[in-house]
């Protein structure tokens, strides 16, 4: 391909990607907003073929997409709704409001400087065994972090499920 058709693929899945989680954060209904991300995660896997890290694109799809997005829209689905019951959302001086304006000034500094950072290119070309390569490093460089990692995931599982139980305290 030229570059003028990565070019807009890559801005399609940009797009499709900066527009779906833009809806993730702005819809009331969970169930749009879960869905929402769904397509964020296969923008991301698109814009992981662009990369050519196609094993990254293939978990990106499968993993993030086919598992958690779809749990989580099953999760939500199946649930029961609580109603809130007396909050006042609107009010300027919540603390909801000031987290949203220190998050949008976080977000506009980080750009900032991502704009004006200086950006050098690798001269070496893309990886051709992608799936060799990442596994060589996750069993020996990054190992350690992996396993961290998989007990922090783990500590969440135990205290979702101890949450979703509702143990009592007497």
């Amino acid at each position: 391909m030229n570059d003028l058709a990565y070019t807009v693929a890559f801005v399609i899945f940009a797009a499709i990607t900066v527009g779906a989680a833009f809806g993730v954060v702005t819809k009331n209904n969970l169930v749009h907003s879960a869905l929402l991300m769904a397509l964020c995660f296969i923008g991301l896997g698109g814009l992981y073929v662009l990369l050519q890290a196609d094993f990254l694109a293939a978990v990106q799809i499968l993993v993030y997409n086919g598992a958690i997005a779809i749990v989580f829209v099953l999760g939500t689905m199946l649930t029961r709704r609580s109603t809130r019951h007396g909050t006042n959302e609107t009010d300027e001086n919540s603390p909801s409001a000031w987290i949203a304006a220190l998050s949008g000034l976080f977000v506009a500094v980080t750009l900032g400087v991502i704009m004006h950072t200086p950006w050098r290119y690798s001269a070496a070309g893309p990886v051709q065994d992608t799936p060799d390569v990442l596994a060589q490093l996750i069993l020996t460089d990054y190992m350690l972090m992996m396993e961290a990692a998989a007990v922090l995931l783990l500590a969440a599982m135990i205290g979702a499920i101890v949450l979703a139980k509702g143990v009592n305290a007497e």
